[in-house]
């Protein structure tokens, strides 16, 4: 049976898409690991070596998706998707949660400890880092190619001034960026 790891990039940022990749590797890959320890150099790197020897599948949610359906049913979409497009397998997601989808297992810290996780860890997270930088060119404002889209001060800041974007998420409330009443 074919092992699939599955890991997302973008849950928490407050721009930009969430971004699931599922990873079956043909061979191994020296060198993963949680994207989020390894350097922006070594996470390209790897990416084109994770593309070259995997069977893999990324699924996007842009911020009006995530606004209109919620980050959990996207979730699950994503989930499924990548399970219906990569096929029999037995399937591994970095987490605690399976969203309730039958045949899914979890393992809180699997992109840092199995191989396949970590390496859809990296597609996912370089896929959407990518993202951020092309469309930073379209809002030079906001500084996404440095923060990419997460709640940094330069980001909130950014907001302060010129407001929300087409790429924000608008259902993500910010208690900085809140009226108060006193």
């Amino acid at each position: 049976m074919k092992f699939c790891g599955i890991d997302e990039a973008g849950r928490g940022p407050l721009a930009g898409s969430l971004t699931l990749a599922g990873v079956i590797l043909h061979r191994p890959i020296t060198g993963l690991n949680d994207s989020k320890k390894l350097t922006e150099k070594k996470r390209e790197s790897l990416f084109e070596i994770i593309i070259e020897n995997s069977t893999y599948h990324i699924v996007r949610f842009d911020s009006h998706q995530i606004d209109e359906l919620g980050l959990s049913a996207c979730l699950t979409s994503g989930l499924r998707e990548i399970m219906n497009v990569i096929g029999e397998a037995d399937y591994l997601y970095d987490g605690n949660c399976s969203f309730g989808i039958p045949g899914l297992k979890t393992l809180v810290k699997a992109d840092a400890t199995v191989p396949e996780v970590s390496a859809a860890s990296i597609l996912a997270k370089v896929s959407r880092d990518r993202e951020m930088v092309e469309l930073s060119s379209l809002y030079p404002q906001y500084g996404f190619e440095g923060h990419k889209g997460y709640g940094s001060s330069a980001h909130i800041e950014a907001i302060r001034k010129y407001g929300y974007c087409d790429i924000h998420r608008k259902s993500f409330k910010l208690k900085s960026l809140q009226a108060t009443l006193f």
